[in-house]
Order: C-alpha cells, then structure tokens, then sequence
C-alpha cells in the first residue's frame, strides 16, 4: 500500500507506509534492492500527475511491475505482451509522459552518516532521454531527497555523456561510469565458491618467490594476478585489471572464483586468514568478496579442490598437408591446422557468403519478446521486418553489407600440424628428450622444468629442414606480397575446447621482416607447446602429450593506432543478454590481454543500440564518436559471428574476438569460444 505525501507544490510524492520525505539515507535502505553489489530503489516521474513515486524495490525490481499495479491500474500481463510498445513509450518517445531512473548508493553508510555516501541517479543504457529533461528530472529528484546527501546524474550511455556536456557541472552534478567505476572496491569477474587455501602475497616479488610452491587447492591473492598462473582455486586482485586478459579468461574457463578488492589486504589483516583454509565466494548481487575461516579437508593423499576435468580431443591429422591461404580454411580444418586459423578461415567465408544462421540470436525468444528480429532491423537500418522467410533474407542481406564494408581478415596463410611433426622427428636429440619428458609424466616424477627448458633449447636451436624452409618461403612469396612486417601466432589443437582455453598458455610473435626471422619465429611456436606451463596444465587436464601438436599463423602484421578484445558477454552481469564487453588500448592488443596497463572498457548494446563508457583505464580521454561508432559496429558483428559459431540452437556461447580498429574497418585477428568451461 502506498501513501501520499504533499511537498512544495505542485509535486506529489509517492512513497510507502511510515518513510518521510526529504528522503534519507535510512530511508533509501529500506527501500533498497541490490543490483550489481549496490543499494538501489528505482524512481518514476509521472509528468502529467506531477507526481514522483520512490518504490519499494525489494518488491517492485521492474519499473513495469509496479507502473501496472500503482499507476496505469492494468494487469501487468496487458504491459508485458506489448512491452516494445511500453519500452518506446517511457525510454524513447520525445513527449513521454513518465521518466524512468535508478537511485544507487555508493560507499557504506556508517557512523558518519550521509558524508560517507553518495547517491548516482541514471536512466537505461537505451533511453534517449537528453539534456534539458536529463537536468528536469534530475531537479524533480533532489528536491526530494536529504540535502546533506550528495547527488550526481550519471549518465547511462555515450549519449547522454554529450548531451549534458553542455550544461554546468553546477547546474547539473554528474558522475560519469568510468568515475564511478574506479572508486568500486568490489568488482566480481567470475562468480562462484572454492574452499581452499589462502595464500597472500602483497607484491608481484613476492607471489614469484613463492610461486613454485603453489598447489591446486590454493587461493591467491596479489596486488594483480600474472599472466603465468598456475591451475589454482581461487584468485583475487588487490588492484583493478581487466576482465580480458588471458589470466581472467582462464579464471572463467577453469570456472574458478576471481574478484577485484580493493581493500583486501586490510581486511585480511583484520581476519588473520593468510595460510589458513577459508571458503571463498563470488557473488555479482553481493558488495564484496565472502572469505570465511574453514576446516582443512581430510582426504588420503595431496589436497587437490580445483575443478580439474578430463578433456577428450579429437584425433589430429599430423599427416602431409599443404601450406594453406587463411581464406581457404574452414572450421572442419582445425584438426591438421588448429583452432586458431581454422576459425579465421571460417570468418572469411562468412565475409565472402554470409551464413545462414548468423540471425540466430536475435531470433531466440526472450519472454515476453517472442524474438529480438525489430531491434536487428533497427540497428542493421531493415525498419519493421516481419517474420516470414523474405524479411528474414532482407536482414541477412543487411548483415551481410555491413559484414562486407567494415570486416576484414588480414592476409596470411597456415602451416599444417605434420611440418611440427616432421621438423621435430629430424632430429634425434628432439625425440630422446620428448622420450624422457614422456617418462616424467607418465611416473609423476622427474625434473619435469629442466626437461621442458632443454626440450624448448633444442628446437630452437635445430635448423628447419630445406624443404620445409623453401615451402615456408614459397608461402610468403605467394600469400604475402608487399607485406613489410608479418606476425607469427600459434594454432594448437589443444586450445579453445570444452575444458581447456589455454588463453595465454602459447606463443605469438611479431615484427619479422626477413625469411630467417620468419622461420626463427615458427620454430619459436613450435617450442611454446612444450612450455613446462603448457605441459603441467594439459596434463592436469588430462590432454597426452602426443595428442597435443602445434599449427601456424603467418600473417601481415596490422599497424593500427586502436586495438583490444571484445567478448560477446557482459562480464560483470551473467543474465545481460543486451551488452557486449570490449577492452581497449591504444597500444597493441597484447597489452589487453597480458594485462598490461589498463584499458578502456566499453560496453556495447547489441539491441536496442548505444554504448558506455565503464573505465578509462590508464587513458585520460575517451574515444571520439567515430571510434566509438566503429566499436557499435564490431558488437553487432560479433553478435552475428556468435550465432553463426555457436555449438547449438540457443545461441548462447560467448565468443571472444581479438580486434585492431583500421579507420572504420576492423581487422579480425582471432575468435574464440569465452570462458569454455572445465568438465564436470
């Protein structure tokens, strides 16, 4: 039941049972739901009654729910079979009759009261709701809340960052994402719960010392997790990082519980967890890392509680193969090629043909949406299509246009699994080595690093045979002609499969000019697959070492000034089916995904359009709006290339692409499934 309240008129304010208005912190957090780790209670503006209504969030959680029930007096099914309509009217329409927002607190209510939080009020990412009624609604908010309570606007998309630009900061306080994004101590990266034990290291000096006694059981925690880590149960960063780096993207695909807390050391000083065991828990919904003393577990033998799964690979073909152009690969190729180039090669097909089922997430029914076919059709500029086979050819037409101007694979070409093999059976040394590194896991025992580190010595070291040089040389005569510089990727067949990402685990190296440095670089892949790192973590997976083999990527290196990693998933809210997550740097995509730095990072809209800006990272501007218009651009195209890769009808598999941005063409330089989790 709702009471009415009168304040200066002529507004009316609309709050529950036995709260006052102004309203007060106390007040706001009785109200308060929780969403994304902080306090919210949404607000409606009723512009023709001139009434402002706080709701009750823990009860209302939809904006449409209460409007139904409190204001419109209809049953909440009439709104939802129509909620397009609803949506336009209150998010998009010039004229609208009600304004929409969110009230969320930030920082901890305590004993200093009031002066230790702030309030954020933003609408949706895809309200088109600009500046003069932005600055309205925002007035018609504070005259209601506790004046000792700061309030910002916080814009809630790219557009919304322009149109109140031009309005005083005084007129109009604003708090922009990326501002509010660096205070959070909290940042959940991967949610779940290990039991372990806790290690913490408050330098990187310090985690490398300790580093060789790391278990599986153990959960680390460092000012920022390395590239390098070991397969281990848990893992929190003391400092911000990006959700993409390849450390990150392993956490996802182990499917262990990875965080960002600020403030941990202190609360571990507090606690006196270090050493001992403790569940771990990472929550989205929550405000903070869960750590909490536990017993050790008592079982027979080494205490193993990571989610360490068997992984079955498919049988590689090592036997003679062409060098091949990228272009002819397709998907089917990854068993003499590896995944890398054979998913690149798949990409160039659907540049060239298209693909039939690339409209496949937008045509999977999102109650009460029976599609998302309408917001494609916006977004690709096909207005109002229906539902039968012609308007679902004029999408794909669309698609396939947008695909062609703006998407690119750089040229190149792919050294087949049997030219490792041959290369590594010339040499007699390579094969007594491979033996005795065979030995060592078969037993368990042996000084499994020394052999990895002679082995790697040995290929390095071994001279490409002629024949395979020359067809090397061919290659790149015929497949790269003008190219001054080329880069060197790995492309395994023990990567980016259900229950081993290997994200970061192999090698890739650029800037090679000449045929010598070509080769020196091939030969330099080759070794990364017998890394003691790669070896240990595909043994803990279950993968032989014969199973295992090593393509290559030879490829024009692209000389951009903007590149980074977009993943077709919203890392920090799993039920977010809208956005799309892109990490940018105006360096290389490496430093992206080695984790050096901080990126920018975006998020996407990929139905009903628009973008924001979450972190600046280490930049001190932003994008410009064709930068930003580009990276709109690549969303969608990743939504397309997720349906046209996913394993099965729903279309739900994330994918993760490595991008560089050219003027408004981008530069495909690799896809893969996000987060492929271990087997159960």
């Amino acid at each position: 039941m709702v009471s009415t309240a009168r304040n200066s008129p002529p507004s009316t304010v609309v709050i529950p049972d036995g709260l006052d208005v102004p309203l007060t912190v106390p007040g706001f957090m009785h109200l308060a739901g929780r969403l994304a780790g902080h306090p919210f209670v949404k607000v409606v503006v009723d512009r023709h009654e001139e009434t402002l209504h706080f709701i009750d969030s823990t009860a209302n959680p939809l904006h449409v729910r209460y409007m139904a029930e409190h204001i419109l007096d209809q049953p909440v099914d009439a709104l939802l079979k129509d909620i397009d309509t609803f949506n336009h009217d209150v998010y998009v329409r010039p004229d609208r009759r009600f304004c929409l927002g969110v009230l969320a607190l930030h920082g901890r209510p305590g004993n200093a009261g009031a002066e230790s939080v702030l309030l954020s009020l933003e609408t949706v990412e895809a309200d088109t709701m600009a500046g003069d009624l932005l600055l309205t609604f925002y007035r018609q908010v504070r005259d209601h809340i506790d004046p000792s309570v700061p309030l910002f606007l916080k814009p809630a998309n790219h557009a919304q960052e322009g149109s109140v630009a031009a309005i005083p900061p005084a007129e109009l306080p604003r708090l922009l994402a990326h501002e509010l994004f660096s205070r959070r101590a909290y940042v959940p990266l991967n949610a779940g719960t290990a039991h372990g034990r806790l290690r913490v290291f408050r330098s990187a000096a310090a985690y490398r010392a300790a580093a060789d006694t790391l278990r599986a059981h153990d959960i680390v925690v460092v000012p920022r997790v390395p590239d390098d880590i070991p397969r281990l149960s848990g893992l929190i960063n003391a400092e911000h990082t990006t959700p993409l780096s390849h450390t990150n993207v392993l956490a996802t695909g182990w499917g262990i519980p990875n965080a960002i807390q600020t403030d941990v050391f202190d609360r571990l000083d507090a606690a006196g967890l270090d050493g001992r065991w403790v569940t771990y828990e990472v929550a989205t919904s929550a405000g903070a890392v869960r750590l909490e003393a536990a017993e050790r577990p008592v079982v027979p033998g080494p205490v193993r509680t990571a989610p360490v799964g068997r992984v079955v690979l498919e049988r590689a073909d090592t036997g003679p193969a062409p060098i091949v152009e990228l272009s002819r690969l397709r998907r089917n190729d990854h068993l003499r090629y590896g995944t890398k180039a054979a998913n690149l090669g798949e990409v160039c097909r659907v540049i060239d043909n298209g693909s039939r089922r690339w409209l496949g997430f937008y045509q999977v029914p999102r109650p009460p949406r029976a599609d998302l076919l309408g917001y494609l059709g916006r977004l690709l500029g096909v207005p109002d299509p229906g539902r039968g086979p012609a308007d679902e050819a004029a999408l794909s037409a669309a698609a396939r246009r947008l695909v062609l101007e703006h998407l690119r694979v750089p040229r190149g070409f792919a050294l087949p699994f049997g030219l490792q093999r041959r290369f590594l059976d010339s040499s007699s040394a390579i094969g007594r080595t491979l033996g005795a590194l065979k030995q060592a896991l078969e037993l368990g025992t042996g000084p499994l690093d020394e052999i990895c580190a002679e082995l790697q010595g040995l290929i390095l070291l071994t001279p490409v045979p002629d024949d395979i040089r020359a067809r090397i040389d061919q290659a790149v005569a015929a497949h790269l002609p003008g190219s001054g510089r080329v880069v060197v990727r790995s492309s395994s067949n023990a990567e980016d499969v259900e229950g081993f990402s290997a994200a970061g685990v192999y090698e890739s190296f650029g800037c090679a000019r000449t045929g010598d440095a070509i080769a020196d670089r091939v030969r330099a892949v080759w070794a990364s697959l017998l890394s003691a790192r790669a070896v240990r973590l595909r043994d803990e997976a279950g993968l032989r070492l014969e199973d295992c083999h090593m393509g290559v990527i030879v490829q024009e290196e692209v000389a951009v000034p903007l590149g980074g990693v977009l993943v077709t998933h919203n890392p920090f809210d799993g039920a977010d089916f809208r956005n799309v997550y892109a990490n940018i740097s105006a360096g290389s995509v490496a430093d992206v995904v080695d984790g050096v730095g901080a990126p920018l990072q975006h998020l996407y809209n990929t139905v009903e359009g628009g973008g924001r800006t979450v972190s600046l990272g280490s930049a001190t501007t932003d994008l410009d709006t064709a930068a930003k218009r580009a990276l709109s651009r690549l969303a969608l195209i990743g939504r397309l290339l997720q349906s046209h890769f996913s394993p099965d009808g729903r279309y739900a598999s994330p994918f993760d692409i490595e991008w560089a941005l050219n003027g408004d063409r981008i530069e495909m330089l690799q896809i893969r499934p996000y987060g492929v989790r271990a087997a159960a």
